[in-house]
């Protein structure tokens, strides 16, 4: 059996956006912090399943007996990047019940009659879940950014009130997980093409991909003004370098293991006398 290659930096502390940070100096290409190649990093994700299993039961455990914890985890991203693939390859491992994912559309007219954060607040993870959201109410301060659908005086008030709303859900005791995948201009063309040359893929492409390739520099820097107005200490971003998607895979799942760990989590303590209970199913 061939050594299990892990990380030689742990992806919170290489890929976490600190001040400073310049979207533009990462390259979607580079695997920080890991020396490996795809199939270590394929064998990597695999053995850490097992870990990731026992924590999420542990998890959803405490949540049984009114214990305040759970874990929200963000993928933002431009379309391609790999948010479905990272949330089936390392969340599929988890047990269902436990899971909660959420896919934010466009919002409905009864969503748009609302502030841009009342359809999030419905679908915060409650104790002992894993939540996850695959795009969030940072579509909000991104898409309505890029295309002036919110005036600047607006996009503050929205930087403003993520920041209240993810220290509230924090100081209720969920450990929040927020990830950019990001790939390159270059590398979403040929995810294209790649879907457009399978008829199996057809039905996840858009044309409206090929419309907001065309502001892909002022993505990114909406991408960049929410990385300074919103990486905060109670929740930080990270950005994962995802042209190569076998990497950003074992970044997420590390990031998630570390939030899941630093929990501190343990096996509720029975409410029955163990000995009594075993006795009588002996007899029984």
């Amino acid at each position: 059996m061939s050594k299990i290659v892990d990380f030689e930096q742990h992806p919170a502390e290489t890929l976490v956006v600190d001040p400073g940070f310049q979207l533009a100096s990462l390259d979607p290409q580079s695997t920080p912090g890991y020396s490996g190649n795809k199939a270590d990093g394929t064998a990597l994700l695999k053995e850490l399943d097992g870990q990731l299993v026992l924590l999420q039961e542990k998890l959803f455990a405490s949540g049984t007996i009114g214990a305040k914890k759970s874990l929200l985890l963000v993928l933002q991203a431009m379309d391609t990047a790999g948010k479905g693939g990272t949330v089936a390859h390392v969340m599929g491992a988890m047990n269902p019940q436990g899971v909660k994912l959420k896919a934010f559309k466009a919002p409905s007219a009864e969503e748009k009659s609302h502030d841009f954060l009342w359809r999030i607040e419905k679908e915060v993870p409650a104790s002992g879940i894993v939540g996850v959201f695959d795009r969030s109410h940072y579509e909000d301060v991104l898409i309505h950014r890029v295309h002036g659908w919110a005036d600047p005086e607006e996009l503050e008030r929205r930087y403003t009130a993520i920041n209240a709303f993810e220290q509230r859900l924090t100081d209720a005791g969920t450990t929040i997980v927020k990830v950019m995948l990001h790939i390159s201009c270059d590398e979403q063309r040929e995810r294209l093409l790649a879907r457009l040359d399978n008829p199996a893929k057809h039905w996840k492409y858009s044309d409206g991909d090929l419309h907001e390739r065309g502001f892909w520099e002022d993505y990114m820097g909406a991408y960049q003004a929410a990385f300074a107005k919103t990486s905060t200490a109670a929740a930080p971003w990270h950005v994962v370098p995802a042209n190569r998607k076998w990497y950003a895979r074992i970044a997420v799942q590390n990031l998630v293991l570390k939030a899941l760990g630093d929990m501190d989590l343990q096996w509720p303590e029975a409410q029955f006398n163990v000995a009594e209970q075993r006795e009588a199913v002996a007899k029984s």
